[in-house]
């Protein structure tokens, strides 16, 4: 697209954070833009809701800073004295391990004193200085990855919890090129994933990626980003058709339930997958072919969010939460501490915890009622956390389809989504299918797509 912005608007097809950064990053370029978002509200995912004195987060806690990029683009909204940095408090991170919550090592030192990890897998990471690296083009899992180069005890108490959070997803299942690019790039340029570690660590110059969110929670963001592209936001309308009609682009919608049909000069898909999936695309065969998208794998995750008196939990609650790993045989994927991460989420005398259920791990259990998540979360909570008594706030979000899985193979959908531009000029696609699943990808990604649209057009 030429820099001589054109008359009519680009349509950004859909309000969570990829869409709603892409469209202000797009509005401040003096780019008119109209955002189509079918819910009733924007947001996406990123839900905070107030309660009184509690405040439940739904979707994401935290969003990490970890690029000066993030913290640019917090203070630019205007978001900067409003954000709240992790407390000193939750510094620890749990896993648990022989039904006990062992702090992670967070140094050389922690790591030979924690009772975590045997001696012998101390002593065996060792070994993995002198490990060869994979084939550049060699398609393995994260498993498969972490046992060849850190021995499969590190896989069951360090890797397999963590893509429990953060993926609800199973090592044996997700792509690390695809699902976790720096480490595969980590083993690639420096051969140790060690040895890779300790230069990055000695020639990083950036933030030190501390979490940070906000007094009424992380829609604080999404707010404020949709409250400065004001009218251009249009909740309530859900697009069905998208055609490409010579240098322009048709869009047929439901408006409020009432159809329309707009035209456009470009278009910026910032939706999740299997909605991406269900549009119908004419006048560009390769984006026809994204209806595939719908086999991606999303697995049922459930948000739990209880509330207790703070005499009814016998833990510390001196984290940032704990993670399960699935040798522990238990019904959750962990629990974030949330009172304790930040302040102003439970009244005085009180805590909040949020705990997930489901995942690829235990499908079944996201299915279960209200009444059954209840009794399950409040025993799992006891014998971890010593809780005692029913919970005085309690509050379920369930996510059917929740983050996408980068399994192997996956560069068959990234190859979709090149295509489908690549043969319809002026459409562009971005969101956590195609750019990552955090809070702080999904923010590149609306970066990266706002960047595209401005770029000219080769001819």
């Amino acid at each position: 697209m030429s820099t001589n912005h054109p008359a009519l608007p680009v349509a950004v097809l859909g309000a969570g954070i990829t869409g709603l950064t892409a469209a202000w990053q797009l509005q401040r370029a003096g780019i008119p833009v109209v955002v189509l978002e079918a819910a009733p509200a924007a947001g996406g995912v990123i839900r905070s809701t107030r309660h009184g004195d509690w405040l439940q987060e739904s979707g994401p806690n935290s969003l990490l800073e970890g690029s000066p990029a993030v913290a640019e683009f917090v203070d630019a909204v205007g978001l900067g004295p409003r954000r709240l940095y992790a407390a000193d408090s939750a510094k620890n991170r749990y896993v648990v391990r022989d039904g006990r919550l062992r702090a992670m090592p967070g140094s050389p030192l922690g790591f030979l004193r924690t009772p975590l990890f045997s001696f012998g897998a101390k002593l065996g990471l060792i070994g993995e200085l002198w490990r060869a690296r994979a084939p550049a083009d060699r398609e393995e899992s994260v498993a498969d990855f972490v046992e060849r180069r850190l021995g499969r005890e590190f896989l069951d108490y360090a890797v397999n919890p963590f893509v429990g959070g953060v993926y609800s997803g199973d090592p044996r299942r997700l792509s690390v090129r695809h699902a976790f690019p720096k480490l595969h790039a980590l083993e690639q340029k420096h051969r140790s994933l060690l040895l890779g570690s300790l230069k990055q660590r000695n020639t990083s110059g950036g933030p030190k990626g501390r979490i940070f969110s906000f007094p009424e929670g992380l829609a604080e963001l999404p707010a404020a980003l949709a409250r400065a592209l004001g009218d251009a936001v249009r909740t309530s309308h859900r697009v069905q058709t998208v055609r490409r009609s010579g240098d322009r682009w048709e869009i047929d919608g439901l408006a409020g339930g009432v159809p329309r049909t707009e035209v456009f000069s470009a278009v910026v898909c910032a939706l999740p997958a299997d909605a991406l999936a269900a549009l119908r695309f004419e006048g560009a065969p390769d984006a026809a072919k994204l209806s595939a998208l719908r086999e991606i794998e999303q697995p049922a995750v459930v948000s739990v969010f209880t509330g207790f008196r703070r005499e009814d939990v016998a833990h510390p609650l001196d984290g940032f939460g704990l993670l399960m790993p699935e040798v522990e045989r238990r019904r959750i994927l962990g629990t974030l501490f949330s009172s304790t991460l930040f302040p102003g989420r439970a009244p005085a005398g009180h805590v909040a915890l949020t705990t997930f259920v489901g995942g690829t791990r235990s499908p079944e259990l996201a299915a279960l009622d209200d009444e059954a998540l209840r009794r399950l979360v409040r025993e799992e909570l006891g014998a971890l956390l010593g809780v005692r008594g029913a919970p005085v706030f309690f509050g379920v979000t369930r996510w059917p389809r929740a983050i996408p899985q980068y399994t192997v193979g996956y560069a068959r959908f990234k190859n979709l989504f090149a295509a489908a531009e690549a043969g319809a000029p002026g459409l562009f696609i971005g969101g956590n299918a195609r750019d990552g699943i955090s809070l702080a990808n999904c923010i590149e990604s609306g970066r990266r797509l706002a960047e595209a649209v401005t770029r000219p057009r080769a001819t």
